[in-house]
């Protein structure tokens, strides 16, 4: 079968566009983003990443071939030791500390979100755990991308953006999709495609609601 992101990508029809295109995305990619605005967002992020993290973790204990499960718990590890200290290093420089952020409440989105995630982690198989933790790694690499092409040298967001257009990350990304296809072919993926396309979709929409914690702030 055909690469299953792209497929459940071009199923998720305009929730996709609407997460990558967000208007927080765009106001990024201008440099027109208010500071409170991206400074919230950075903290909601912070909380979403110690999610994302047990998400990976749980994603170990459900796939059933060796690489794949080392791969998914050093997901996991190079989020909690490499990714978090990093964004903690750079919320610093925005004036954010690691306290304000571990002491934030959380947002609706970011619960919403996170909890949808680890439900269909819980209750589903390996499978359809990638489905709904796919639209956040490639979803920000297309992100990454296309922001990079429209912003201008002096964008206070650049270093931002610039993170999700690295080698490192796309990388990861790469390393995330071949999972899935290695998993589609050996779980009758084809049969389960309309499943797989609903949560997809559907954790596409939560990725494009979590853009609102920090675009409620630019009204």
């Amino acid at each position: 079968m055909a690469a299953l992101f792209a497929r459940l990508r071009e199923g998720a029809g305009a929730a996709w566009r609407d997460y990558v295109r967000h208007p927080f995305v765009e106001a990024l990619a201008d440099g027109s983003l208010k500071r409170e605005a991206f400074r919230n967002f950075l903290i909601q992020d912070y909380l979403f990443l110690i999610q994302y993290a047990r998400a990976y973790a749980l994603l170990a204990y459900k796939l059933e071939d060796l690489p794949d499960i080392q791969a998914a718990l050093e997901t996991a590890k190079a989020l909690i030791e490499t990714e978090m200290p990093l964004h903690v290093e750079y919320c610093a420089g925005w004036g954010v500390s690691e306290p304000e952020m571990r002491a934030a409440p959380p947002a609706l989105e970011m619960l919403a979100y996170t909890r949808y995630v680890l439900e269909v982690g819980f209750t589903g198989d390996a499978l359809e755990l990638l489905a709904a933790l796919a639209p956040c790694i490639a979803g920000y690499a297309e992100i990454g991308a296309w922001a990079a092409a429209q912003t201008a040298p002096a964008n206070p967001y650049g270093d931002w953006i610039n993170t999700y257009t690295g080698d490192e990350y796309l990388q990861a990304v790469n390393a995330s999709l071949a999972m899935i296809d290695r998993a589609a072919a050996t779980s009758g993926a084809e049969a389960r495609l309309p499943r797989l396309q609903a949560i997809f979709t559907q954790a596409t929409k939560l990725e494009a609601a979590f853009w609102n914690t920090g675009w409620v702030l630019q009204a």
